[in-house]
């Protein structure tokens, strides 16, 4: 916080502004801090024409916040995990790109729309560091069996076995070793908010004043998840509720949960058109330049249009062995299989033309389709949406577990109320 106190002003006021309002473990969180990260809050909840919740409540909420992020960041730095500036000006440089930007215009919006460009910067830097903590913590622990994907798919009903669920979620967490006091004060909780939420208080507002989950100060929106895609605890209940309904109260070892059913949608089939493609590739090197791949490209694609076997001019020249032995043959491509630049120009072929040169990242290709056909590959889908949706599953259960253990073995004192 060098930065507040090299401002020129009374003395008090920045005191004011830098007293601590948390402790956690050897760290703390100052007033500054948590002022800043409230007002960023509050811009994003009006943008979405969120209702916004009084003023105490919010900060108690963006405070929590910080604590946890706080604790993930110590991890971290024990763990030796770093984000120096050529990654962070990476990661900027991509936002900038997403948005249609060079960096210096993304700068110059951030500074238009009031945000602060340095504390933008070292925000970034917490949020790429947290994400490789939980990455090395979490999520590279959690596993997938085929067991598990074919369990899945044959407990889940043919009907609706591809619909989507727009959820919301608020959860009144319970400590990892709970007295029966502490689970009873968090189930009447949440049956406080329960009833209010049916007497017809809004969802959002009450998440964001109320909830534990790590969406809170999103509204609690978990975006759209496909029932397979859903903690099994809730992927029982959403089948039984209509778009609009509240769920009653879902234990589970983190707490009290409710959810909200905001849309839903689904039930379509995958079909796709596959492309039969061969290639033949030739890669630069020390003795051959860019320029001399380019012209044997060409006498190549001369060869065979002359009438030569695209087949035989693939084993004896192309470099990429496992197709080489097959007479270049790829097989059938799904769309996004391949490169961009591969692709785009497979696309524009119709069966038995062959391309020019075509450069990417592998090298230089020629390529010829053999034959174009609609597939449906739904139950292909299915099975890697499973995979993946278990695999977010798994992920989000102990995430929060990995979160609530490191927030009760940690050593944190308020002092929002002397703020």
């Amino acid at each position: 916080m060098l930065f507040f106190l090299l401002l020129p002003g009374p003395a008090p006021a920045r005191e004011a502004l830098n007293r601590i309002v948390a402790v956690v473990n050897d760290d703390v969180i100052t007033a500054s801090q948590l002022d800043e990260r409230v007002n960023l809050i509050r811009q994003q909840l009006e943008e979405r024409d969120t209702r916004l919740p009084p003023a105490s409540v919010l900060r108690r909420q963006v405070l929590e916040r910080l604590v946890v992020e706080s604790l993930q960041l110590q991890v971290a730095e024990r763990s030796g995990i770093r984000v120096d500036d050529e990654a962070l000006n990476a990661a900027l440089r991509t936002m900038a790109q997403q948005n249609g930007m060079n960096l210096e215009e993304f700068r110059d919006l951030l500074v238009r729309d009031g945000y602060d460009y340095e504390s933008f910067r070292e925000q970034l830097r917490n949020e790429i560091t947290m994400k490789r903590i939980r990455r090395q913590m979490v999520e590279n622990r959690v596993q997938v069996t085929q067991q598990e994907i074919d369990n899945q798919l044959a407990n889940t009903s043919g009907e609706g076995r591809n619909r989507e669920y727009h959820l919301a979620h608020i959860l009144v967490s319970v400590p990892e070793a709970a007295t029966p006091e502490q689970v009873q004060a968090a189930r009447k909780k949440a049956e406080d908010i329960l009833a209010r939420l049916r007497a017809g208080a809004d969802f959002a507002q009450t998440a964001i004043a109320e909830s534990d989950g790590q969406q809170a100060l999103a509204g609690g929106d978990l975006g759209w998840r496909s029932n397979d895609k859903l903690p099994t605890l809730f992927s029982d209940v959403v089948g039984e509720l209509q778009k609009g309904q509240i769920s009653d109260l879902i234990r589970s070892p983190s707490g009290f949960h409710i959810i909200k059913i905001l849309d839903i949608r689904g039930d379509e089939r995958h079909v796709v058109e596959q492309t039969h493609a061969r290639h033949i590739l030739l890669r630069p090197d020390a003795l051959t330049s860019e320029a001399d791949v380019r012209l044997r490209m060409q006498q190549l694609r001369a060869r065979i249009i002359g009438g030569e076997d695209f087949g035989k001019l693939a084993r004896a020249h192309s470099q990429d062995k496992a197709s080489a032995v097959r007479g270049g043959d790829l097989g059938w491509i799904n769309p996004g299989d391949m490169v961009p630049e591969f692709e785009q120009a497979m696309n524009r072929l119709e069966p038995g033309e062959v391309s020019e040169p075509v450069k990417s990242r592998f090298g230089w290709h020629l390529i010829q389709v053999l034959d174009h056909r609609h597939r449906d590959i739904t139950d292909e889908y299915r099975r890697a949406r499973a995979r993946e949706s278990i695999r977010q599953r798994k992920t989000d259960e102990e995430l929060e577990i990995w979160l609530r253990r490191l927030r009760d073995e940690s050593y944190v004192e308020y002092h929002l109320d002397d703020s």
